[in-house]
C-alpha cells in the first residue's frame, strides 16, 4: 500500500469491480487504448494485476480516495509484457475514472509510485500514444525524461489503428 496526501493505492478488492468495470466501459477514459472492456475482460486484467501484486510485489494498484473511499482510478507499476530492450526497466501507468480528470490525482498517485519503482528498478518507463497528450504531458512533470530512441509501434494495437505510434518517457533511479 501506498499513501499520499489525498489517496491510497491499494490491491484490489472485489468491491472495487464496479468502479472500474464503469471506468474499463467509458469510452472517453478508454479513447487511447484499442477499446472499451467488457467486465469479463476487465476481471482477466483484474486478475493479472493481482498476480503481480503477489509475485512481485507491485501493480496497477486501486486508487482510492481517503475523503471517501471513492476509486477513481488505478496507478501504479507493472513488468514490462511487450518485447523490451532493457530487461531490467518497469513500466509505470495510471488511468482515472473522468469524474476525476483534472483534480491533480494522476500526479500524485503517479508521484509515488514512480518512487517507488525507482527503488525496484535502475529505470521506470512510461509509454502512451502520440496523441495522448495529457499522459505525456504528466511524464514530463513527473521529471521524466523523453526517449525518443525506444519510441515504437505498439504490437497489441491493430496496425490500422492511428494510436499504434507509443512514445516513451523514462527515469533512472538518482536523476
Amino acid at each position: 500500500m501506498i499513501e499520499t496526501r489525498r489517496l491510497i493505492l491499494r490491491d484490489w478488492r472485489d468491491a472495487d469491480c464496479p468502479a472500474f468495470y464503469a471506468m474499463s466501459a467509458d469510452p472517453e477514459v478508454m479513447r487511447y487504448f484499442n477499446q472499451t472492456e467488457t467486465p469479463a475482460q476487465c476481471d482477466e486484467r483484474l486478475a493479472r494485476m493481482r498476480r503481480w501484486s503477489e509475485t512481485l510485489g507491485y501493480t496497477f494498484w486501486a486508487m482510492q480516495r481517503k475523503a471517501d473511499d471513492v476509486i477513481v482510478g488505478h496507478c501504479g507499476l507493472k513488468p514490462l509484457t511487450i518485447p523490451w530492450p532493457e530487461p531490467n526497466d518497469i513500466e509505470i501507468g495510471w488511468m482515472l475514472a473522468k469524474d476525476w480528470w483534472g483534480q491533480g490525482y494522476a500526479s500524485e498517485a503517479a508521484a509515488a509510485a514512480l518512487d517507488l519503482g525507482l527503488t525496484l528498478a535502475p529505470r521506470v518507463i512510461a509509454m502512451t500514444t502520440q496523441s495522448n497528450v495529457r499522459s505525456w504531458g504528466l511524464m514530463h512533470r513527473l521529471g521524466m525524461e523523453r526517449l525518443a530512441d525506444l519510441d515504437f509501434d505498439h504490437p497489441e494495437v491493430p496496425l490500422d489503428n492511428p494510436h499504434r505510434p507509443h512514445i516513451v518517457y523514462g527515469k533512472r533511479r538518482g536523476c
